[in-house]
C-alpha cells in the first residue's frame, strides 16, 4: 500500500508518501515563511502563490525519495480543512486531479484530526480512550479520542490560540516572527516569577481556552514601563508570558484527564515543540499515573506525512471520501 499525502492549509507546501499507518517513505515540507516575516504574519495570497507555483515540483521530489511513481499510489489523501482557502484549493486541486486521472480514491483529511493523529505514528501503541491536546499556531483544542474516528471536542481557544498569542507577544517586544521559538529561546534567560501575568480560566467546568487577555496585559506592561522610559527586561516578560500561557494549557488538561480518567494523553501541533511544555506535559501525566505521547521527530508542524499516515489509516478502513468536497477554512471536529 502506497498512500500519498498533500497538506497546503497554511504556508507549508508539503507532500509524503506512506506505507501505512505509521510509516512513511518521503515527507517533503517547503515553507514560504521567509517570505511572509516582513509582514508579521502569514499573508495569505503571498502563501496561496507559493504552493501552485511550488507544488508540482514538491510531488516530483516526493516521489523520487520515496523511490515510487505516481502508477504506484494506491489513494491519496489531501487537507479539506482548516486552514487558509486559496492554499487549501492548490492542494485539493491536485489531489482530485490525481484521483481522476489515476482512478484511485481520495480521503480528505481534517488538519486537526492529522495534527492529533501524529503520536499515533510512534511505535509504541497509544492507549485509548485517550485526552487530546492541540496546541498550535492557530488552535488550541483539548478533545477526547474514544476511537481514532470518534473525536469528541472538550474545548477550545475563545479567541487567541496559543501560537498566535506567542506570535503576538513577540511582535511587542519586536522579536520578529514567528514567536514561538525566540521566544521560547529568550525566555530561558529570564525569570519566570518575576513578572505575573494573569491567568485566564474562565467559569468553572468550562475547558476552554482564553489567550488574548495575557496578550493584552503584555501590551499594557511594556507601554507602561515605555511611559515611565523605564527599561523592558525583555526575557522576563517571554519567561513570565511563556509560564502563565503553560498553566493555563496544563491546568485545562488536568480537569479533562480527571473528568475523563484516559489511558493515554496525546499531543499535537507546533507548540508541542517547546521544551518547556513537554517538561511540564510530561509531569503532569507522571502526577496522574497515565502515558503521554508527542509526535515523532519532524512531526511536530504542518508536514503532510500525517496526512499520508491517517490516509492510510482510513484507506485501510474503507474510508475514502464518497461525496464531493471542497476547503472549508471553518472545519472543526463533528
Amino acid at each position: 500500500m502506497k498512500i500519498l499525502g498533500i497538506e497546503t492549509s497554511c504556508d507549508e507546501t508539503a507532500i509524503a508518501v506512506a506505507v501505512d499507518k505509521k510509516h512513511l517513505l518521503s515527507n517533503i515540507i517547503v515553507s514560504s515563511l521567509h517570505l511572509h516575516k516582513r509582514y508579521g504574519g502569514v499573508v495569505p495570497e503571498i502563501a496561496c502563490r507559493h504552493h501552485t507555483e511550488l507544488i508540482n515540483i514538491i510531488l516530483d521530489k516526493a516521489l523520487k525519495k520515496a523511490k515510487v511513481s505516481l502508477g504506484d499510489i494506491d489513494a491519496v489523501s489531501v487537507t479539506r480543512g482548516p486552514g487558509l482557502v486559496g492554499s487549501l484549493l492548490v492542494g485539493i486541486s491536485l489531489a482530485k486531479a490525481l484521483s481522476y486521472s489515476l482512478k484511485i480514491p481520495i480521503i480528505a483529511i481534517n488538519h486537526l484530526h492529522a495534527h492529533l493523529y501524529s503520536p499515533f505514528m510512534n511505535e509504541d501503541e497509544v492507549k485509548l480512550p485517550a485526552v487530546g491536546l492541540i496546541v498550535s499556531g492557530g488552535h488550541s483544542s483539548l478533545v477526547y479520542i474514544k476511537d481514532i474516528e470518534k473525536i469528541e471536542l472538550l474545548g477550545q481557544t475563545r479567541d487567541d490560540a496559543c501560537g498566535e498569542a506567542f506570535d503576538k507577544v513577540a511582535k511587542i517586544l519586536d522579536l520578529g516572527f514567528p514567536g514561538g521559538p525566540v521566544i521560547e529561546k529568550t525566555a530561558r534567560k529570564g525569570n519566570p516569577e518575576k513578572i505575573e501575568f494573569p491567568r485566564t480560566y474562565l467559569k468553572k467546568g468550562s475547558l476552554d481556552f482564553s489567550f488574548s487577555g495575557i496578550k493584552t496585559a503584555v501590551l499594557y506592561y511594556v507601554d507602561g514601563l515605555k511611559k515611565k522610559k523605564e527599561r523592558v527586561n525583555i526575557p522576563d516578560v517571554c519567561a513570565g508570558f511563556q509560564a502563565a500561557c503553560f498553566d493555563m494549557l496544563l491546568k485545562k488538561t488536568e480537569d479533562a484527564i480527571i473528568r475523563k480518567r484516559p489511558k493515554s494523553i496525546v499531543i499535537g501541533g507546533g507548540v508541542s515543540a517547546n521544551s518547556l511544555l513537554r517538561q511540564r506535559l510530561k509531569g503532569l501525566a507522571d502526577s496522574l499515573g497515565v502515558d503521554i505521547f508527542f509526535p515523532p521527530k519532524g512531526m511536530h508542524t504542518d508536514n503532510a506525512g500525517m496526512v499520508a499516515a491517517l490516509g492510510a489509516y482510513l484507506y485501510q478502513r474503507g474510508k475514502a471520501t464518497r461525496e464531493n468536497f471542497s476547503a472549508e477554512a471553518g472545519l472543526n471536529f463533528n
